[in-house]
């Protein structure tokens, strides 16, 4: 509970997907200074949203999930319901990815 899942490929994400009906993916660079700054805020979150399942993927490491997700600035999370892309928020704004994840929870 509370585990934010690193994703390692496109198939990796596809099955996260389909496991889990609310999610959030943070497409994040480990030389980006917001990422690492908004990295243990994803965290509480994680924890306080137990039925929000949260992902990340490495977009250096797994460019291939970042294409397929048209990801071009870090750090971006995209939110999903029942696999399908619901909204979309780019920075490192943690008032925004809050509202994110309560809109995905109604």
């Amino acid at each position: 509970m509370g585990e934010v899942k690193q994703i390692e490929s496109v198939e990796d994400c596809a099955s996260f997907l389909e496991h889990n009906s609310l999610a959030v993916i943070d497409f994040y660079a480990d030389w980006c200074g917001p990422c690492k700054m908004i990295a243990p805020k994803v965290k509480e979150l994680a924890l306080a949203n137990a039925s929000v399942k949260f992902g990340k993927v490495n977009v250096d490491d797994a460019e291939e999930v970042a294409q397929k997700y048209e990801v071009s600035a870090m750090p971006t999370f995209i939110l999903f319901k029942d696999g399908k892309k619901f909204d979309t928020i780019v920075g490192a704004n943690e008032a925004k990815l809050r509202e994110g994840v309560e809109k995905l929870l109604k």
